[in-house]
């Protein structure tokens, strides 16, 4: 039997984790099995983790959502639908979008307005004042070190739609992406939109 004690569980907090965060699969962060959505390092349902992401969109006072060349690019059928329920989405919260179209470095230096860099996303944050951040249709290895420099150096809240098994690296991942999950999680927010006013209504 193993004697050792046992280590504090690890969470994927918003920053700023210092200059080096750790890669939160080395403190045993696992991704998320199928029918579940990964919050700060832990599984809850389906139901639970939508509505979790959804009240984070909206309290933000800047939600940003960056898609990727997965969705940007109608290579697919597939795409084209995810990239329309995408616009839903940003529609539904509202949220600003910058896209991600393009992962090469820029140098000598970058327009954080209008882009994000795989070596410097924390700029984009930074700049334009970005509280919460939703990654979709952002290919892993580009998503996956870019979530952990915004843990690192920002306080932002991130949110990762993942086509496969998630990503650990952000603070609330989706998993098996498709057009319906991005629609369910725009659903979410408009009801909760709903909830909020009716609530706030005289009586």
């Amino acid at each position: 039997m193993d004697q050792r004690p046992r280590q504090p569980t690890y969470r994927v907090l918003p920053g700023p984790e210092g200059f080096l965060p750790p890669a939160a699969a080395t403190m045993g962060v696992m991704t998320p099995d199928a029918g579940q959505i990964l919050v700060e390092g832990a599984p809850v349902p389906v139901a639970q983790g939508m509505e979790i992401a959804a009240r984070r969109l909206l309290a933000a006072k800047n939600p940003t959502i960056f898609p990727g060349p997965l969705v940007l690019w109608h290579w697919s059928d597939r795409a084209a639908a995810e990239a329309k329920a995408v616009k839903k989405l940003a529609e539904a919260i509202p949220a600003h979008v910058i896209p991600m179209a393009d992962y090469r470095p820029k140098y000598p230096k970058i327009n954080p307005e209008v882009e994000i860099n795989p070596n410097h996303p924390n700029l984009t944050i930074w700049h334009n004042r970005i509280d919460v951040c939703v990654f979709v249709g952002v290919h892993c290895h580009q998503s996956n070190i870019a979530l952990k420099i915004i843990r690192g150096g920002t306080n932002c809240y991130t949110i990762a739609l993942c086509t496969f098994h998630g990503d650990e690296e952000a603070n609330l991942t989706i998993r098996d992406l498709t057009a319906s999950t991005i629609l369910q999680l725009a659903d979410t927010v408009k009801r909760l939109k709903t909830q909020t006013a009716t609530r706030s209504k005289p009586r």
